[in-house]
């Protein structure tokens, strides 16, 4: 049978389902040696990218770029609020439109929740959040599931803890939904009790066969994990600084409490003071191969949104 990916944008993980998930890793898989400069490819020659990034970012937003020029594609765009006219007062509806005039599709972060949707509602062009506020980041969950995937070989039958900023984290908020699709999984929820996982993450956990476990300790589970998922805790997302001082390093993974242990460690970086720099040699160690997995998996997203919704 012919899989067809039906999504026209990426706005939340929620509106996929596991077999658009598993095309957009499939199609990710086949693009490896074009994302790796092994092999090149005109894909997207003569399409334009609109990287729309009101909220910094160095990985998500190179990556894109990336991804379009190993098509041949071309991007524009700017990688701050204040490098756009939107300093000067115009609106956001306005940026939009005007860049959807001249892009094949738009990559928008923003620090408010729900920009993304707002925008794909308004232009005709492929829309994909590249996160909103402490919502979501779905390309990101993408490419975390590819990783593990890689790594371990399945995604079914895993044991995974999320572990720091479960409140403000859209990288886990989005992994925790994805992860609801497949079989079999567990989920130790480790953070401090100021930043639990919001309750209507945990409700939509709640409508699926997935388990949860809420712990404080990581010496508690790591014995029992495949995965060891790893945030940073926010500090742009604290009002008061000294709240922030309370929790900062609350969690540090380091050398030593892996010893022996049969799993692997992930983080969406960037990384402050959470993985000690003594894994970085470890055969645990897959953040930084997590993070160039974001090449062929966006270049996947790219190739499908922009050719099944041609302008």
């Amino acid at each position: 049978m012919v899989k067809i990916f039906k999504l026209k944008n990426i706005i939340s993980i929620k509106d996929f389902e596991r077999e658009d998930i598993e095309y957009i890793l499939d199609e990710a898989c086949k693009l490896e040696d074009i994302a790796q400069s092994k092999a090149v490819s005109d894909e997207l020659k003569g399409k334009i990218l609109g990287l729309m990034f009101f909220e910094p970012s160095t990985r998500t937003r190179i990556s894109f770029e990336t991804a379009m020029k190993r098509f041949n594609g071309q991007c524009i765009g700017f990688a701050s609020s204040g490098s756009s006219s939107v300093s000067k007062g115009e609106s956001i509806a306005d940026t939009a439109k005007m860049f959807e005039g001249y892009s094949d599709a738009l990559v928008i972060r923003h620090e408010l929740e729900g920009v993304s949707k707002f925008i794909s509602d308004i232009v005709d062009v492929p829309v994909i959040n590249a996160g909103d506020g402490a919502g979501q980041h779905p390309t990101q969950t993408l490419l975390d599931l590819y990783t593990i995937r890689n790594e371990i070989g399945t995604i079914d039958n895993l044991n995974i803890a999320l572990i720091g900023d479960l409140k403000f984290g859209r990288t886990v908020h989005s992994l925790a939904q994805a992860l609801s699709l497949f079989n079999n999984i567990k989920i130790y929820l480790v953070s401090p009790k100021e930043l639990r996982m919001p309750q209507e993450i945990l409700h939509d956990i709640n409508k699926t066969n997935v388990e949860y476990v809420e712990v404080d300790n990581i010496e508690d589970i790591i014995d029992d994990v495949d995965v060891l998922y790893v945030t940073r805790i926010q500090k742009e997302r604290f009002v008061d600084i000294n709240d922030y001082l309370k929790i900062k390093g609350s969690y540090i993974i380091n050398k030593n409490m892996l010893e022996g242990k049969d799993l692997i460690v992930m983080h969406p970086l960037p990384r402050i003071d959470e993985i000690a720099g003594d894994v970085d040699d470890t055969k645990y160690n897959k953040y930084f191969k997590q993070a160039a997995n974001a090449v062929p998996v966006r270049m996947a997203i790219l190739k499908t949104l922009i050719k099944n919704n041609p302008k």
